[in-house]
């Protein structure tokens, strides 16, 4: 925000200098970026925090000056002299689309006289960086930079029918903006019409065949409340960006239309003449200053800022910045109503901070205790803790991505299906602008950069999440759920074995299980869906050579994808230590050959509970297919192991085990010992 220094003084005198006036801003919240002299000026830039609208034109900095300094705050009080018939016979306003312009203020004046504007009103405006055109247009933009809010002034007798109509612009509209290009728009865009086609892009710009020129007799001057979210979209989408617009994607003081319009009407009086119409039309919702009361509690100043400030001194200083008192504040709290251009203000905190920058944070000493409470880790980043140490310790690296990858980048892997792809439409973005729906497109997007940097061997996992949908009534999980993406240059079943040694150092009592799968990113045999205590987690599988060839990638590549959050609810993070094994364990191989649909996961859990109480733990030993076994048949090796924890075993207690493990797969799978 560009602030005259002279034009700063119109409504506050604060008797310092432009520098420590800067300063004192500054240590309140106003960052200075920089102070240059122009003639017989000094031209101060602010950066003002998008919380802070209020503060975009001079008269919110003022605000801030005289609360700053305790000096006396003198504003304009508009009341334009009026005549000639009501407005509501030359102009009519109809708002289509309410919820992106809630109200519209309309005023005519008649018979103005177009032409330059005087000096101290050219000078004020080139100060701050904005070129003259005529004083109707630079009468809008000095009450904008004075008030904040934006206003338009159309040529009255070029506006078909006389009539303004808001509404969205239809399928194929164009228009011929003020800076003399076509724009296309869209139907989720809110226009200004008048009888026959758009006049203006609300919010963001005027168009050329309504502006104000040396022929314009009679004006209409506009001044509205436009939805922030639809002004911000259409500029972007347009890359549109006016002072304006830049007004209008902030939350602006409801009050503001109504103030400007006739501060604007009282100028164009003044400085091009003409007769101001009796009154105005609203189309919309009145304006309204009502806000919600908040309470402070005084005490609550010391517990957060850690130094005592009377409750009478904080009662000034809220009351200095336009706050209303509700009733009498005792000596522990007091109740307030924010003014209408402070939309920040909200909560019992928010009115701490003010009292905090207003009564200087400087006052705050350097070794006053301010207190505090150790934060602990949530159960979510203890996990996601594990997680990052066990795979650290396989041998991957943590890698963070972007959330966002082009339409080509998504077709790659689409474990999710198919559902509509949730993008953005900004104009720093028009190639890569659809949130991911997996993580493995950006881990794949890695692993080829550091390729073409020579480093094959990038085995890569993140934690993220994936975007599948806006919907506010599905569970997040289901929306934006968390997850957990590997992607290794090994082979299919190490990149197996990762997870299932994830899954042991997380719980020891969940059980992985898994069962082939047809999606097309993977290597027909090659692919997995992941099954954690029976219900589905994710996937596992080498990736289609179709889809890492788009991404020029040399080596073969296996992903997976869990979601982080079922992990978590399984996750067994103090496991129970037992006594080591006193007597030793006897180990025993059986070579089976079963047909091919039985899975290992069927004969490992008919093995555990024919073995009984003696089995310690089963272990896969390998799997054949080939000479000596049937087409239809495979071969598995099932690694068994014995032990007591009250004595040595014998070989008859391990022979009848053995038996009955033997007895038990022939009768429920059909398996044959391989001899």
């Amino acid at each position: 925000m560009l602030v005259s220094w002279n034009w700063l003084q119109d409504y506050v005198n604060v008797g310092v200098s432009v520098e420590a006036l800067a300063d004192r801003l500054t240590m309140t919240g106003l960052n200075l970026e920089s102070i240059e002299s122009t003639g017989d000026d000094f031209v101060v830039d602010f950066e003002v925090t998008s919380n802070r609208p209020d503060c975009l034109g001079h008269v919110g900095i003022a605000r801030e000056a005289a609360v700053m300094f305790g000096k006396e705050l003198c504003l304009p009080d508009p009341h334009p002299a009026t005549g000639g018939g009501p407005t509501a016979s030359t102009v009519t306003v109809e708002i289509e689309c309410p919820e992106l312009c809630p109200r519209y203020i309309a005023r005519v004046v008649r018979g103005v006289k177009v032409g330059p504007s005087p000096d101290w009103l050219r000078k004020r405006l080139e100060a701050v960086g904005v070129a003259s055109v005529n004083n109707i247009v630079d009468i809008t933009n000095y009450v904008m930079l004075e008030c904040g809010q934006p206003l338009h002034a159309f040529d009255l007798d070029r506006l078909a029918g006389g009539a303004i109509v808001v509404r969205r612009a239809r399928a194929g509209e164009t228009l011929q903006a003020i800076d003399h290009r076509a724009y296309t728009l869209q139907p989720h865009m809110c226009v200004i019409a008048d009888a026959k086609q758009p006049v203006a892009i609300a919010g963001v710009m005027g168009g050329a065949t309504t502006e104000i020129g040396s022929r314009t007799v009679n004006v209409l001057i506009e001044a509205a409340s436009f939805a922030p979210r639809s002004v911000r979209a259409t500029a972007r989408q347009l890359n549109l960006h006016s002072p304006s617009s830049y007004r209008f994607e902030r939350a602006l003081d409801p009050l503001g239309p109504e103030y400007a319009s006739r501060r604007c009407a009282e100028l164009i009086l003044q400085l091009a003449g003409g007769e101001l119409l009796e009154g105005r039309v609203l189309a919309g919702t009145e304006p309204t200053a009502a806000r919600d009361a908040i309470t402070m509690r005084f005490a609550q100043c010391r517990r957060i800022l850690g130094i005592d400030i009377p409750a009478d001194e904080c009662s000034r200083i809220l009351k200095s910045l336009g706050l209303e008192e509700v009733g009498q504040s005792t000596a522990e709290t007091g109740t307030f109503i924010p003014p209408s251009w402070r939309g920040d203000l909200t909560r019992e905190i928010d009115l701490i901070e003010e009292v905090a920058r207003v009564h200087g944070y400087e006052q705050i000493p350097d070794n006053e205790l301010v207190p505090l409470c150790t934060s602990s880790k949530s159960r979510r980043d203890r996990v996601a803790e594990r997680v990052r140490e066990t795979l650290t310790a396989c041998g991957f690296y943590e890698a963070i991505t972007m959330t966002f990858v082009s339409a080509e980048e998504q077709s790659l892997v689409r474990p999710a299906g198919e559902p509509p792809a949730l993008f953005v439409e900004h104009s720093s973005r028009r190639h890569e602008n659809q949130l991911r729906q997996s993580l493995i497109p950006s881990l794949l997007k890695s692993r080829r950069e550091n390729e073409r940097h020579g480093s094959f061997q990038a085995d890569l996992f993140e934690i993220a999440r994936v975007y599948l949908s806006t919907d506010s009534s599905l569970p997040e999980q289901s929306r934006e759920p968390l997850q957990l993406g590997l992607l290794s240059g090994r082979p299919f079943v190490e990149m197996k074995g990762v997870v299932e040694t994830l899954v042991r150092r997380l719980s020891r009592d969940a059980t992985l299980d898994v069962r082939p799968t047809a999606a097309p990113h993977f290597t027909p045999g090659r692919g997995a869906e992941l099954l954690l205590n029976g219900e589905v987690w994710g996937w596992v599988g080498e990736l289609d050579r179709q889809v890492t060839d788009r991404l020029d990638l040399r080596d073969t590549v296996c992903a997976a994808e869990v979601s982080l959050v079922r992990l978590e609810e399984l996750a067994n993070l103090i496991p129970q230590a037992g006594p080591l094994p006193q007597y030793q364990a006897v180990d025993r191989d059986l070579n089976f050959v079963l047909d091919d649909e039985v899975t290992w996961a069927a004969l490992e859990a008919t093995a555990k509970e024919a073995a009984g109480s003696l089995l310690e733990r089963v272990s896969f030993g390998g799997q054949y297919k080939g000479k000596q076994i049937p087409d239809d048949k495979k071969s598995y090796v099932i690694s068994l192991r014995y032990r007591s924890a009250e004595r040595t075993l014998t070989s008859e207690e391990v022979d009848t085990a053995q038996a009955r493990v033997i007895a038990a797969c022939s009768e429920k799978l059909a398996a044959t010992l391989r001899g």
